[in-house]
């Protein structure tokens, strides 16, 4: 018996020590199987961004270590991340690719697009603004709070105060990052200091117990289970939340504010990324970037001109049908959205049809999916109201994708801060480019995705995951679900607006166009509001290239989809072609291509 027990703990000793040496091989060499690896990189980048975890939802709430701590924004921590990437890329690189099967090469491929291109942005770390009026630091913090970190316990609140009191911290961060960019020469535009500035100025102006973050908290402590907090420890919480805006996150943004006063000084001009240190080299790098493509800026300059003429003799056609034949594209649909029937009134009544009436589409096309799409994703939408808190900077509507868990829905928020801004024509194309099938379709059924790596349910690429957003507009279209020729004019309106994006952004960035130039340039051809027009422009400033990425992706999937149509004749189904499009997560369009071919030519042997 003795004996027995003997080898027994050898035995169990020599199978830990086993286990702890593959552990340690697979976290600090190269991993025996690909498929750790993958694990392995997803697991270091994922555990190294609190942010990214809360948002994510995918730990079970015994093993969260991260909901008090906010990322590291510094540039060490930038630069720690970049030989991360340029380490993981050469360990990915030694796997033999052609040992791999068809779904294994496409994880290989979309794995070592993604990390080969951050790697080639090196040179430009420096040149991005993380303080800026779309979307910096100063307003996606407080966003993240409000719509991301839940409070569903009193250690949850506590981590809430503990977060808010690193704010200093975290902008701290920020600001050694940009006064190396400064050092560089490399400093936003003058509209967006001046931009910021208001927005920080308004952002501590309000006392505490009247701001959002202590509202926040007060609301979602009010939305507790019954008998969880008593009210000493509810006036505690609310105590401690006040205490910390008032010493922790108030001063963070006076540290800011006072640099960005500073800045005025510095701040003299509104020019593209032409003027920034290797100015051509960085415009080039980000349309590569983030269209996934080998396309030049002169190449999406043309294109975009094309679009432009293409989709304005559509909408010309059908303005005319309507009576409105004088003026330019955009003077005639800005008549025709200041019809009063293509208004709700701004009323709590006319917001509340507004909504009703974006839950029928979003209705309509879930039943209506079947004719198209074999799959259908599990996680629900919700269409629900921008927060009144948030109304003021956030767009017209946006999506936020559930939590893995289920914890958090996924909802489709309409900004309801002036319901004029939005006219009924408009609506369904929104609704379909947001909801389904366009973003919450895509985004879901790559949540839901089983048997393959991780990152593949949540790598983004804008080209794949807004392309795909506007080739659902023009499939509702294409599938019937459009029920006028104004909700057709709708779509073309914002198809006109995507298109006039690849003409500006490379107008701004490459041909040096002017700030008063790209505005004029879109509200000719567009029929938006000059407000909105202007923070569409001020928005590609901050983020060169990045508004290609709707228009190339959805072109690509386009002539994809055409591709295969005359290669397969008959043989050709739409459901199927869905299928290679949507059950691989996002891609980079040339992989994409790549996916589809592969399709094809199985389908025309078959």
């Amino acid at each position: 018996m003795k004996r027995a027990l003997t080898w027994l703990l050898t035995a169990l000793t020599a199978i830990v020590l086993a286990v702890v040496l593959l552990v340690t091989h697979t976290s600090h060499f190269k991993p025996l199987r690909l498929d750790w690896f993958y694990t392995r990189v997803f697991a270091t980048f994922a555990m190294d961004s609190p942010e990214m975890l809360s948002s994510f939802g995918v730990l079970p709430r015994w093993l969260d270590f991260f909901s008090s701590r906010l990322d590291d924004a510094s540039p060490a921590h930038a630069r720690k991340v970049m030989a991360e990437m340029k380490d993981n890329l050469a360990v990915l690189e030694s796997y033999d690719r052609e040992d791999l099967d068809r779904d294994g090469k496409l994880s290989y491929d979309t794995l070592q697009y993604f990390i080969s291109m951050q790697v080639e942005g090196e040179p430009y770390l420096s040149h991005v603004f993380p303080v800026n009026q779309l979307d910096g630091v100063q307003a996606t913090l407080p966003d993240f709070m409000v719509q991301v970190h839940r409070i569903g316990s009193v250690g949850d609140a506590e981590n809430y105060i503990a977060r808010l009191r690193r704010f200093p911290a975290k902008f701290g961060q920020v600001l050694e990052r940009m006064k190396l960019s400064e050092s560089k020469g490399i400093v936003p535009p003058r509209f967006t200091v001046e931009k910021v500035l208001r927005q920080m100025q308004a952002f501590v102006a309000t006392p505490p117990p009247q701001h959002r973050l202590y509202l926040d908290m007060r609301d979602k402590l009010a939305a507790l289970p019954a008998g969880t907090l008593d009210e000493a420890t509810r006036a505690r919480l609310l105590a401690d939340t006040e205490a910390a805006l008032q010493g922790q996150v108030y001063p963070a943004y006076r540290g800011l504010i006072a640099y960005f006063e500073a800045l005025r000084g510095t701040a003299l001009t509104n020019d593209g990324a032409w003027s920034l240190p290797h100015g051509d080299d960085y415009y080039a790098w980000a349309v590569r970037m983030h269209t996934t493509t080998d396309f030049t800026p002169q190449q999406v300059h043309s294109l975009g001109l094309a679009e432009v003429a293409r989709v304005g003799a559509e909408m010309d056609a059908i303005l005319k049908q309507q009576g409105l034949a004088g003026g330019s594209l955009g003077e005639r649909m800005m008549r025709l959205s200041a019809q009063p029937e293509q208004k709700y009134p701004d009323t709590e009544a006319g917001r509340a049809a507004m909504l009703a009436q974006y839950r029928a589409i979003i209705g309509e096309a879930s039943k209506g999916l079947g004719t198209a799409f074999s799959m259908k994703p599990r996680l629900a939408l919700r269409v629900e109201p921008v927060p009144a808190a948030l109304q003021a900077t956030a767009p017209g509507a946006y999506y936020q994708p559930g939590a893995f868990d289920g914890s958090r829905p996924s909802v489709f928020f309409v900004n309801m801060r002036t319901v004029s801004e939005t006219p009924k024509f408009a609506m369904r194309t929104l609704a379909h480019h947001e909801g389904l099938p366009g973003h919450h379709l895509q985004i879901a059924v790559a949540m839901e995705l089983e048997d393959v790596p991780f990152f593949r349910k949540v790598i983004p690429f804008s080209a794949y995951q807004e392309g795909w957003a506007l080739y659902a507009e023009r499939l509702a279209s294409e599938l019937g679900w459009e029920k006028t020729q104004l909700d057709k004019l709708g779509r073309l309106r914002d198809d006109m607006m995507r298109a006039t994006r690849l003409v500006v952004d490379t107008g701004i960035h490459y041909k040096r166009w002017t700030r008063e130039q790209a505005i004029a340039y879109m509200l000719e051809n567009t029929g938006m509001p000059e407000d909105d027009v202007t923070a569409e422009v001020e928005r590609y400033f901050v983020s060169p290239g990045q508004a290609l990425a709707y228009k190339v992706g959805m072109l690509t999937m386009l002539s994809l989809r055409e591709h295969a149509q005359q290669e397969l004749g008959d043989k050709f189904d739409l459901k199927a072609f869905h299928d290679q499009v949507l059950t691989h997560g996002a891609l980079p369009l040339k992989v994409l291509e790549h996916v589809v071919s592969d399709w094809v030519a199985m389908r025309k042997r078959s």
